[in-house]
């Protein structure tokens, strides 16, 4: 079994760091054409890239229309955006209401603006696939934040209409659900966790972390980004010419589908 794709053209948004970045760093290995798209270009722990990552915010709707031009038409689109809240639930009430817009925005609206400026490209030469990532959280309705659930959850009825909008152009949309991830995202949930905690009863990340992953996950593992990196891979290939509108889980087992 062999993936070719070499010298096709790959658009990253979320390029600058975590899985945004992996997926672009495989695309780029596997020969790709890969331009990046995210609000800073990097940080110390992830320093520039072999490929060019336009500066940009995907809730700017000008930003994104300039970007689409700019760039032209790609093969293959990768939206790989999302931030959380920086409040929880237990129970929703608690989430100030006000702390919804930004989150929507991002996650769910942003993926919109991407998808609708370089969608029509990809009609015209009828191929191309665009690539949402979602969450777990879409699918089980967390109450760890629920603003990035419920965008999550959107996120992956929007992917699901992009694929039947399209499906008849050629052209593939699906998702990558992560499951559990070590991000600042995770750690601000062990922080919250913490903070509630008497002094006695409080545990490190790692600690806390081990004991998690063995709660929510059959195989008992943390993901990685480069798990994610080679099934972007996979659905960009001509080997998944036959998959579209689906929402594929690299969870360790936390989320099973009949």
């Amino acid at each position: 079994m062999r993936i070719d794709l070499s010298g096709q053209s790959v658009v990253v948004c979320g390029a600058g760091r975590g899985i945004g970045r992996a997926i672009a760093d495989a695309f780029h290995g596997e020969g790709c054409q890969v331009i990046g798209f995210d609000i800073s270009a990097g940080d110390s722990e992830h320093p520039p890239a072999a490929y060019e990552i336009v500066t940009g915010d995907v809730t700017a709707a000008e930003q994104v229309a300039a970007f689409a031009r700019q760039t032209g038409a790609v093969d293959h689109l990768i939206y790989a955006v999302g931030i959380g809240s920086g409040q929880f639930g237990f129970p929703f009430w608690n989430v100030d209401p006000a702390a919804w817009g930004r989150v929507l925005d991002v996650n769910l609206v942003g993926a919109a603006r991407v998808a609708t400026a370089f969608a029509p490209a990809m009609i015209d030469r009828r191929r191309g696939s665009l690539l949402f990532f979602t969450s777990v959280a879409g699918q089980i309705g967390s109450q760890t934040d629920p603003p990035y659930s419920a965008s999550k959850a959107g996120l992956i009825n929007f992917m699901q209409c992009t694929a039947k909008d399209l499906a008849a152009h050629g052209v593939r949309a699906n998702a990558i659900s992560p499951g559990m991830v070590k991000t600042e995202l995770n750690r601000s949930v062990w922080r919250w966790g913490q903070e509630r905690l008497p002094e006695a009863e409080r545990v490190d990340y790692e600690t806390w972390a081990e004991a998690k992953i063995r709660q929510v996950s059959p195989l008992g593992r943390w993901q990685e980004p480069d798990e994610f990196a080679a099934m972007a891979i996979y659905l960009a290939s001509d080997l998944a010419r036959n998959i579209t509108g689906q929402t594929i889980n690299i969870d360790g087992g936390w989320v099973m589908h009949s």
